[in-house]
């Protein structure tokens, strides 16, 4: 392809309002997406957005301020706060009101705002139906308004004359030229090198819930003289639940505009116990079990019925030394019923609701299994009944209950290129390099983003913003 001035590396949230907002501002864009479809961690998420000044807080009479968000964030950061980037949240709670709009503009729906402590009012929208909602209607505003879209070209190595990037090249030597790049192409928790390099050893043989979020943004700036900051820092490892072998019917559903204002109004008008079913569908499905249950007595052994680690202490990290790289939260009979009620829940979607055990029994059968005695659970479970019976011991009496199996995952890494406020890549002496630029997790500069629903919040901020810089350089 030809005459491109701007290359947009990763097709997930960042990268497709990258490559709107560089075509809207005239540049001819040629998005490059490694996998089969657009999508990265943003189709992976839970899809919160937490903004100010929204539709949605003025309906419910809030007055909000950019000012009050950029200091409530600082509140979630604790003893991290002197590795914040506050020059980078001031440009993200600045500019998060009218990215939002945009959001709204492209056909995407939330519900909300939800509180979050320590925000002082409630800023968190949960995009509806899911989060394949973002993909869906970004990739169609991009086609419609002639952004090139190539699939399955992984770039491997950024093409520079004279110290400026002048374009890409992938594995096979493919070169395609462009007057800038932009690198949004998602974190690195599942890349083991770069994991080694600045978590340590046992992080780097944990997996990441996005299995292609492989840092190759970080590596191409790298190469360069780029740097990566907070790169030590990351969401996990914490124990997931599998997902279900088919996808979960509320995340089929299709991301139309007026389904989502019909979920927004029920969420609003009906009655919790017919919304309760619905909701737990959601809640259910491939998220993280409360460490509660360990300190309230119950176990994790392995595939073979064996216990393996002190569960209160960290288990995750023992979990890749396992059979299959799974284990299974073993519960007795006390335990189980105190799980079914508040305050004492299994899991939780941030402003959706508690799932308690008589949910994941109603709902995810694949996952529960239950016995009168634990050779009995172990038959259920293929295990050694021996094995699980000695585990047992520390647990009171049965009926007992097992859950799993769950595995131990990052859900993601914090570490970003150093970069500028107006997202271009920092190389020696933190000299921009011209020409680069970089968005969401590959530029997050030292942000740090804790807190439900930033990250998004950063992803279609920052692309947007290395998007429109891009396209200004690029003339």
């Amino acid at each position: 392809m030809n005459d491109i001035d701007v290359i947009v590396v990763g097709g997930g949230g960042a990268g497709l309002a990258a490559a709107i907002e560089a075509r809207a501002a005239g540049a001819r864009v040629l998005l490059l997406e490694k996998n089969a479809s657009p999508g990265g961690s943003t189709a992976w998420s839970i899809g919160s957005v937490t903004a100010t000044g929204t539709p949605h807080q003025q309906r419910a009479g809030m007055v909000d301020s950019p000012e009050e968000h950029w200091r409530d964030m600082a509140g979630f950061n604790g003893a991290l706060d002197n590795r914040d980037n506050p020059s980078l949240r001031r440009v993200l709670a600045d500019n998060i009101p009218d990215t939002f709009r945009w959001l709204l503009a492209q056909g995407v729906r939330f519900s909300g705002p939800m509180p979050e402590p320590p925000h002082q009012k409630p800023r968190m929208h949960n995009v509806l139906p899911n989060s394949r909602s973002y993909i869906v209607h970004l990739s169609k505003t991009a086609r419609r308004l002639g952004v090139a879209v190539r699939t399955g070209f992984r770039v491997t190595e950024l093409v520079t004359n004279n110290g400026r990037v002048t374009g890409v090249k992938d594995a096979s030597g493919e070169a395609i030229g462009a007057k800038a790049v932009v690198l949004a192409a998602g974190d690195f928790t599942s890349d083991p090198e770069l994991k080694a390099a600045h978590m340590g050893p046992r992080e780097a043989r944990i997996d990441g819930v996005n299995i292609t979020a492989t840092g190759d943004g970080q590596k191409l700036a790298l190469a360069l003289g780029a740097r990566v900051i907070n790169g030590d820092l990351a969401l996990g490892p914490e124990l997931r639940f599998v997902p279900p072998q088919k996808p979960n019917w509320l995340l089929r559903l299709p991301p139309w505009p007026l389904l989502a204002e019909f979920m927004a109004w029920s969420l609003g008008h009906m009655p919790p116990a017919l919304l309760r079913p619905f909701v737990m569908s959601f809640v259910t499905t491939a998220l993280a079990p409360s460490l509660t249950l360990f300190e309230a007595g119950a176990i994790l052994v392995n595939a073979n019925g064996e216990r393996f680690t002190d569960e209160r202490n960290a288990p995750a990290f023992d979990l890749p030394d396992q059979p299959g790289k799974i284990a299974y939260i073993v519960l007795d009979a006390a335990t189980a019923q105190r799980f079914t009620q508040w305050p004492d829940f299994i899991s939780t979607a941030p402003g959706v609701a508690y799932a308690y055990l008589p949910d994941y029994r109603r709902n995810r059968r694949d996952i529960y299994a239950q016995a009168d005695t634990l050779p009995a659970l172990g038959a259920r479970l293929g295990m050694n009944a021996s094995s699980l019976t000695a585990a047992g011991k520390s647990i009171g009496a049965g009926p007992y209950v097992a859950l799993g199996p769950v595995r131990a995952v990052f859900v993601h890494a914090e570490g970003g290129l150093a970069v500028d406020n107006d997202h271009r890549v920092l190389g020696p002496g933190d000299v921009a390099i011209p020409g680069l630029y970089a968005a969401g997790a590959n530029g997050q500069g030292g942000l740090l983003l804790k807190g439900h629903g930033h990250h998004l919040a950063w992803a279609f901020v920052s692309g947007r913003r290395a998007g429109r810089n891009a396209a200004q350089f690029a003339r």
